[in-house]
């Protein structure tokens, strides 16, 4: 920095020691992506110097009084155009504000670190923001000029007064007293707002800046006259020393308009990472609900983003709540997040906590568990699906629930309990266990009804992500199949390698097949005449498992697939032991033949609530016809 001494006056001028005259346009243009960074960058300068001061008093090297009012104050004159950032912290001498204000990026922070860090062995690094030596200039963004006042805690330093208009010129001098009229230690910041930023000079624009970024400052924050944030919230206070009714109210201060959380992690480790928070379980019955709600990423108590991609593992994005921690790598604007190795170990600590909570809860109390895994069965099949090391641990606390049996309610099952539950029943001839599930109980409910009366177990598959979960179930488990209960006939869903007899000839079958197929003249349509137990429906239709699956996943993803695009294809299974097959053979008026054919084969069309339109009308003629 080169300065020339004004004797007259008693102030300097001189240019800031930079790389390039160019770095303001490059400040307000690329540096910061959002204007009203420079807001949360000066109140966090202004918070971390009130740290230091607070530090200082602690190693007894400053033995003034600190007072009963260490706040940072922020106010605006519309008609002056100014915003004024003021705090009562450990301030500038001249030759400081040389040093750390024209010397950009140059972090005092860190040299107080350096400084301080043997007086007690061991320094608090989450009391010390400013690790960013340009978070001061982009207060240019919004100002065409830019002053600060500052009386060091030292009593010899005077006051000074620094002040640059954007250019690389600056002039530093003496001044009589701080913005408020006083002579005490601390800083002013006064931004002189330029006419395409007076935007900021607004109440309510200013408040909702203060409260987004600095919610949860260390120090409190005065904005008209009112203290805006909470300096201690709970993430910063140990587990042992909070009631549930802590948690549920922070949670409140967060989500004003979400209901109660159904249960919480307090997330706190000191090596080798050092990371605070917690994270909520939302309730989430309908599966997927993307709310404006996320979690929030805090650098010592500065709210960073609620982009928190890599920290939070996929799985959980939809969680609620807090993390803070310093060592999350930022750019220098902190406006997104850089790879490295502690995200990864935080993401993996993050990943460990919630299995561990998980498998807790199901221990110490399974029936509340049950109860809320309505709620959280997405979140543990999502991990399932995107984590071998979480599925490792979550393998014995994920729950399968069945479908109502002859009025009995649902149960729920780990997987090795639901394995007992059926493979003496539902083991195929190749030795496969073959689990069956439904998606619609009430759609289904033939297919689950037909399904009970052979004594199998029907499982509820109805989430949205249920088509991977399966599928990845299928590829962990030993000689384990998962097959839908209308994906065919039962017989060959769990083939036994039993072979009902039919009362038809050959013959007959041949002549019922080509029957259907004239009448019903659908090139979709694969159909087939199968022996099964009389009690069955005369007509069975069924989509075949890997197709439907694949529908499933391919709507799911939301991106047109090669299976999403096939055409719809169904088989049909015409009962050969069902007395009405005998009774259509029998007939021998051609059209009344034909009638019996579609009736029967609407009814199945009714099972499966695929029977619409013109269709359905024609049905419910023929139903009142035959009466």
């Amino acid at each position: 920095m080169e300065a020339v001494q004004n004797e007259k006056e008693g102030t300097k001028r001189g240019q800031i020691s930079i790389h390039t005259e160019n770095i303001f346009p490059i400040i307000k243009k690329f540096l910061y992506s959002d204007h009203e960074i420079f807001l949360r960058e000066l109140v966090s300068n202004a918070v971390d110097a009130t740290q230091k001061l607070k530090k200082l008093a602690s190693y007894g090297e400053y033995n003034g009084e600190l007072g009963d009012d260490l706040k940072v104050t922020v106010a605006f004159d519309k008609e002056a155009k100014t915003i004024t950032i003021s705090d009562r912290g450990i301030g500038m001498s001249a030759d400081e504000i040389q040093k750390y204000i024209n010397q950009i990026a140059f972090s005092g922070a860190t040299e107080f670190i350096e400084k301080y860090k043997d007086k007690s062995g061991q320094v608090d690094e989450k009391a010390i923001i400013g690790h960013f030596g340009l978070g001061f200039y982009s207060a240019f963004m919004v100002a065409k000029e830019v002053e600060i006042i500052s009386k060091s805690y030292r009593d010899e330093e005077p006051i000074s007064r620094w002040v640059c208009d954007g250019s690389t010129e600056f002039e530093i001098g003496p001044a009589e007293s701080r913005v408020s009229g006083g002579t005490e230690r601390g800083t002013d910041v006064v931004l002189h707002i330029a006419e395409d930023s007076e935007e900021f000079l607004d109440e309510y624009r200013l408040q909702g800046i203060l409260e987004k970024y600095g919610k949860f400052l260390p120090i409190p924050i005065e904005f008209n006259g009112k203290v805006i944030n909470n300096t201690t919230p709970i993430w910063t206070k140990t587990p042992s020393d909070l009631t549930d009714d802590d948690y549920k109210n922070f949670y409140r201060e967060l989500y004003p308009m979400s209901e109660e959380p159904l249960f919480w992690i307090h997330l706190n480790v000191d090596y080798p990472f050092n990371l605070t928070g917690v994270l909520y379980f939302p309730k989430l019955k309908d599966g997927f609900q993307f709310k404006r709600e996320k979690i929030q990423l805090y650098s010592r108590q500065v709210f960073i983003t609620d982009e928190v991609k890599d920290v939070v593992p996929d799985f959980l994005m939809l969680l609620h709540g807090v993390i803070d921690s310093p060592d999350i790598p930022l750019n220098v604007s902190r406006s997104f997040l850089q790879a490295d190795s502690n995200v990864k170990k935080i993401n993996s600590y993050i990943t460990r906590k919630v299995a561990d909570k998980l498998n807790d809860l199901f221990k110490a109390d399974r029936a509340a568990y049950e109860a809320k895994f309505d709620d959280i069965g997405l979140f543990v099949k999502y991990g399932i699906l995107s984590d071998d090391k979480f599925y490792e641990k979550a393998k014995d606390f994920v729950l399968l629930k069945n479908t109502e049996v002859s009025g009995a309610p649902s149960r729920y099952f780990t997987l090795n309990e639901y394995r007992e539950h059926v493979q003496a029943n539902q083991t195929d001839k190749s030795e496969t266990v073959v689990m069956l599930y439904a998606t619609n109980a009430q759609q289904q409910h033939g297919y689950i009804e037909s399904a009970h009366r052979r004594g199998y177990d029907v499982l509820l598959m109805d989430t949205q992500i249920d088509a991977h979960f399966i599928n990845a179930l299928e590829y962990k488990l030993e000689k384990t199949s998962f097959k839908r209960v209308d994906a065919d006939t039962l017989d060959k869903l769990i083939d036994k390698g039993l072979n009902t007899e039919s009362v038809l000839s050959e013959e007959d079958r041949t002549k019922l097949k080509e029957l259907f197929e004239q009448t019903l003249d659908n090139k979709s349509l694969a159909i087939n005449v199968e022996s099964m137990p009389a009690d069955e429906l005369p007509v069975t239709i069924t989509m075949p498992e890997f197709i439907r699956r694949m529908k499933d996943m391919s709507a799911l993803s939301g991106e047109q697939s090669f299976y999403g695009s096939l055409p719809v294809s169904y088989n049909v299974a015409v009962n050969a032991n069902h007395p009405l097959t005998s009774k259509i053979l029998s007939t021998t008026d051609a059209e009344a033949q034909k009638t019996l054919v579609k009736q029967v084969y609407d009814l199945a069309l009714l099972s499966q609530n695929m029977l619409t339109g013109a269709d359905l009308t024609a049905f419910v003629r023929r139903s009142v016809e035959q009466l």
